[in-house]
Parts: structure tokens; C-alpha cells; sequence
């Protein structure tokens, strides 16, 4: 219950902040992209329930097309500085996400991984987490999904904390933005050995 109110409490003051900040940037969107601004897609949240996730918009439209080709000049700012998860504080309200928890990745990962692996999907997903602040996407799926474990099983409101001050100064420092070779992440096909 503290950390849904955390949760709630922190949402609506970065909101209020960031809203007179966003506003512009939301307009260069429509002006460089079009619409949408907000991409919307399904993602699996606690045990695995499906919710609808939210982001800015960074891409262009084309899935024939390699991301670093869709990829535009604003989305390449607010990736780098994770602007474009603004609006998952708008999931955070709405109960189906945390402040702090493993990324919510793709619905087509879920029969993909092992039982440990899916321990991952245990609590909430949140905007931030242990695997995020530990690498992001400079590290394996599987250094990811060992450091969601370890959150999962390790979770304290003095580890939420230091997680979200962590974030903070990677954030400024833009570290772990992009995976080897790649814009964000390569696609999780499974592992090859059981984690």
C-alpha cells in the first residue's frame, strides 16, 4: 500500500512538472511525424495480464523497415534522454504499472522464457527497475532478467529509492541507451541455456 501511494503521490507531481515541458515537444512530434503523438501498445503486466502501455511516439511508421531508418532525430533526444516514457506515469495512476519494477516487454516474449524468467512478471512492471539502473540495454537478456529476479525476490521501499536515485543520474549521464549493434534492443528469441 506504501508503494501505491509512492506511486500515485510521485506520478501526479512529475506530471504536473512535466506537462508545460512535454506540451512542445508533444507539438514537434505531430509537426515531424504526424499522429499518432502517443504510441499505444499491449504489454504483459502483472502475471502476465495484458495492459495497454504508453509512449511518445520516436518512430516512423514501417515495420519493413530497420529501426535505425524509422528512428528520427527528436526520438533519437527523447530516447536519449527517456522523455518518451513520459507518459507511462499515466499507467502508474491507472494501477497498471509501478514507479519501480522490471520493464513491460513484448506479449510475444512470454511463452519464451523459462520459469525462472517469468518470476519477472511477479509485481508490477515499472518505468524504471534493478536492470535499468545495472545496464539497461548494454547488457544481455539474460543479465536483465537475472537483475528482475533479483528485484522480485530483494523488493524494499529502500531499494525503490536508491533504484529511482540511480535513474536519475543515468538518465543525465544517457548511459545504456542503446544494445550492441542496435538502436535500442535486439528481439528476445530464448535462451539458450534455462537461467
Amino acid at each position: 500500500m506504501i508503494k501505491r501511494m509512492i506511486d500515485i503521490s510521485v506520478s501526479m507531481i512529475l506530471l504536473l512538472i512535466l506537462i508545460p515541458i512535454m506540451v512542445p515537444i508533444m507539438l514537434c512530434i505531430k509537426n515531424k511525424m504526424g499522429s499518432p503523438i502517443v504510441f499505444c501498445q499491449q504489454r504483459p503486466g502483472l502475471y502476465g495480464k495484458p495492459f495497454i502501455l504508453y509512449k511518445l511516439r520516436t518512430m516512423l511508421n514501417g515495420d519493413d523497415i530497420a529501426d535505425e531508418l524509422r528512428l528520427t532525430p527528436i526520438g533519437r533526444f527523447l530516447r536519449k534522454y527517456s522523455l518518451d516514457e513520459f507518459p507511462q506515469l499515466v499507467n502508474v495512476l491507472k494501477g497498471d504499472m509501478s514507479l519501480v519494477g522490471p520493464r513491460p516487454l513484448l506479449m510475444e516474449y512470454l511463452p519464451l522464457y523459462s520459469e525462472e524468467q517469468y518470476i519477472r512478471h511477479h509485481v508490477k512492471p515499472g518505468i524504471t527497475g534493478w536492470a535499468q539502473v545495472n545496464g539497461r540495454n548494454a547488457i544481455s537478456w539474460e543479465e536483465k532478467f537475472l537483475l528482475d529476479i533479483w528485484y522480485v525476490k530483494n523488493q524494499s521501499f529502500l531499494l525503490d529509492m536508491k533504484i529511482l536515485a540511480r535513474t536519475f543520474f543515468k538518465v543525465i549521464k544517457k548511459e545504456g541507451i542503446t544494445g550492441q549493434n542496435h538502436v535500442t534492443m535486439e528481439k528476445f528469441k530464448g535462451s539458450k541455456e534455462v537461467v
